[in-house]
């Protein structure tokens, strides 16, 4: 008879091991999984900057109280009905001192182009919280609003008699007991001045000489003198007196802006083709969506201004066609322009205002300066 094997008592086959590197590659993923895992909870040192709403200067705008307000509105002066629209955009920044981003919303925003990863402090200053920035911002748009009104009514022909009003002295400067707050500086070194940049020039060119203001205090004219100081930090090699400066304009008639939570002052040149539009006939735009941006200052000069990129991806999703930006942006714009949006630059409110004219004439739009690689 013949003897057969119980199947339940045969030994087990040997197990097999997995390859060297197989076991390696486990390794690596369960340590990267566990390192992911902790670094979605920890704050990084980043903020994000995305597009923010986009306002159309000639459109209306809703107040806290729920009312429908031009954003541009003239008081005491002829105005004129618009059509197209002259947009102004925003940029919004997720992340602040108080609620840091984590790693996984900053690697994630790395991939979306609409998107930039910016660092905290390029945004908040040391030591500074979202609501200080946020008054910060707010007294930026303020001036840039009076620079808007200012330049829009140079162009028109308007006098806005400017004048430099300290806003205020700072303790232990060269100015203590020398200016005041609500002096108006008339003149630097025999000098008329009206803008701070001059002032700044004057003060800078006597390498810490003794520099002579000519003020009104009160109604009375008087002349004071204060030896300036060498800065340091952020204003290291510059020489300085230790004041804050404003600048006050004689408007022959009221124009105010009505825009709510939004703050800086990169909607200046905006502001002012909006203005110039209301203030004369026909349609500045021809009717069409033109978008932009940049700061302006009274004589009409087109500043430069943060989150471009964010901003062109703001206006081609408003179904803008032409996008104003600034000259000084011009390295930030090259490659990174959304299809379908023609982007025009501009260094001054008298350029903006010819490319708009153009457009509106259905001239040769090809022609007008845009943004190459330097």
């Amino acid at each position: 008879m013949s003897l057969f094997e119980d199947p339940a008592f045969a030994p087990a086959p040997p197990r097999r091991r997995l390859p060297r590197a197989t076991v390696a590659g486990i390794w690596a993923l369960v340590v990267a999984l566990v390192a992911l895992l902790g670094m979605s909870f920890l704050p990084s040192p980043y903020v994000i900057e995305r597009p923010g709403p986009v306002y159309n200067t000639l459109g209306d705008i809703t107040d806290p109280d729920g009312e429908s307000l031009p954003l541009i509105s003239v008081d005491g002066a002829d105005t004129y009905p618009t059509g197209g629209s002259l947009d102004l955009l925003t940029v919004q920044v997720v992340g602040s001192p108080e609620h840091r981003l984590s790693w996984v919303d900053v690697a994630l925003a790395w991939f979306d182009p609409t998107k930039a990863v910016v660092p905290l402090e390029q945004i908040f200053a040391v030591g500074q919280t979202s609501e200080q920035r946020a008054q910060q911002n707010t007294a930026l748009m303020v001036d840039s609003q009076a620079d808007a009104s200012a330049a829009a009514l140079t162009h028109l022909g308007y006098d806005v008699s400017p004048q430099l009003i300290v806003a205020g002295v700072a303790e232990g400067s060269a100015a203590t007991g020398v200016l005041e707050q609500d002096d108006v500086i008339l003149a630097a070194n025999g000098t008329p001045v009206t803008r701070v940049e001059d002032l700044r020039v004057i003060i800078n060119e006597g390498e810490g000489q003794p520099v002579s203001f000519l003020i009104d205090r009160d109604g009375v004219e008087q002349t004071v003198t204060a030896t300036p100081q060498l800065g340091t930090g952020e204003a290291a090699g510059l020489w300085q007196v230790g004041i804050s400066l404003s600048v006050a304009y004689d408007f022959p008639f009221d124009v105010e802006v009505q825009l709510n939570n939004v703050g800086g002052p990169s909607a200046g040149m905006m502001f002012a083709l909006g203005m110039i539009d209301v203030l004369t006939p026909g349609e500045l735009n021809g009717g069409q969506q033109v978008a932009g941006t940049g700061t302006i200052t009274a004589d009409g000069t087109v500043g430069p201004i943060g989150g471009i990129r964010q901003k062109l991806w703001g206006a081609q999703d408003a179904g803008a066609d032409y996008f104003l930006a600034p000259e000084r942006n011009c390295d930030e714009v090259v490659g990174h322009v959304p299809d379908g949006l023609q982007v025009i630059s501009v260094a001054t409110l008298d350029d903006a205002v010819s490319a708009l004219d153009t457009i509106a004439d259905g001239g040769d739009v090809a022609s007008l300066p845009t943004c190459v690689a330097s």
